[in-house]
């Protein structure tokens, strides 16, 4: 009974763990990018359900982060979707624990800076460009860390290249302080709330947050172009390899691919990158199925 009861434990003290009777049964622990928070909560995750009679459990979060939780062996899971091929780099290798043999690119979301219609510098946004903007006093902006989530990173890089086009040297300073400015850095799950709660006048996100979710955004000059890239494999060491095929199978499906375009993500010929042989059959096949 003990042994039982502690390989069912999912939470110890803050760490979190797929216990060894995780696999026996029907669940497929997703961890995701957490700018997919409604689309895999809302929709992905409820159709996959309802077409395979198994059940999807989702975590979010930055994508550096929870390749640094499953390095860290703080997390486990099936699959995991990031926003950066960098991230799935970070854990493929011997060096790297070998947690990630191969994944597959299969969409892509344009970084956006979005802004809450409520806003007292709404009048603003509509009429100057979203630099300026971004320079008023008072104004309360939303952004995640560089360190843990790729968009972080895409905002740094987005505003550095603007100071340069826009000849504003100090821009990145004015708009977004020190890299680690507490009263902007946000974990990703929780950017989207903090705006439509009215806590933030803008924030920047992936086309597929403001898309989805109707927050009024303005796209950046293409010159300064930042997107996610969207990445999905199967981990290593996933309790529950079987019901991860299934999962992947149905996302990059023809129903799958149309639910991601229904919430404005880009959806983009599945391209497979490191080691292909160790790719489960099924995979391929899809993949096969979406080039006809």
């Amino acid at each position: 009974m003990i042994r039982k009861l502690l390989a069912s434990l999912v939470v110890v003290a803050g760490v979190v763990n797929v216990a060894p009777a995780f696999a026996q049964d029907d669940t497929v622990n997703v961890l995701y990018a957490g700018s997919l928070v409604n689309l895999m909560e809302r929709s992905v995750g409820p159709a996959f359900e309802k077409a395979t009679g198994q059940h999807f459990r989702g975590y979010a979060a930055g994508s550096n982060k929870i390749a640094n939780e499953i390095k860290g062996k703080l997390r486990r899971g099936d699959v995991f979707i990031s926003a950066s091929p960098k991230v799935n780099d970070s854990l493929m290798g011997e060096a790297n624990g070998d947690h990630v043999q191969w994944y597959v690119n299969f969409a892509e979301s344009p970084l956006m800076i979005g802004y809450n219609p409520q806003s007292k510098f709404v009048a603003q946004f509509k009429s100057r460009r979203w630099d300026q903007v971004l320079q008023e006093p008072g104004i309360r902006i939303g952004r995640t860390d560089p360190k843990l989530d790729p968009k972080g990173a895409f905002t740094v890089e987005m505003v550095t290249k603007a100071a340069e086009l826009y000849h504003q040297p100090d821009l990145v300073e004015k708009t977004l302080g020190a890299p680690e400015n507490a009263e902007q850095v946000l974990p990703e799950e929780t950017l989207v709330g903090r705006l439509q709660s009215g806590q933030l006048d803008a924030g920047f996100f992936y086309s597929t947050e403001t898309s989805d979710l109707k927050i009024p955004s303005i796209r950046p000059a293409p010159e300064l172009q930042a997107k996610a890239s969207y990445t999905l494999t199967i981990l290593s060491d996933a309790p529950n390899r079987n019901g991860a095929s299934s999962f992947v199978d149905f996302l990059l499906s023809a129903k799958g691919r149309e639910l991601l375009k229904q919430h404005g993500v880009d959806v983009i010929q599945p391209v497979v990158k490191g080691n292909v042989q160790a790719m489960p059959p099924s995979v391929q096949a899809v993949i096969d199925a979406t080039a006809k």
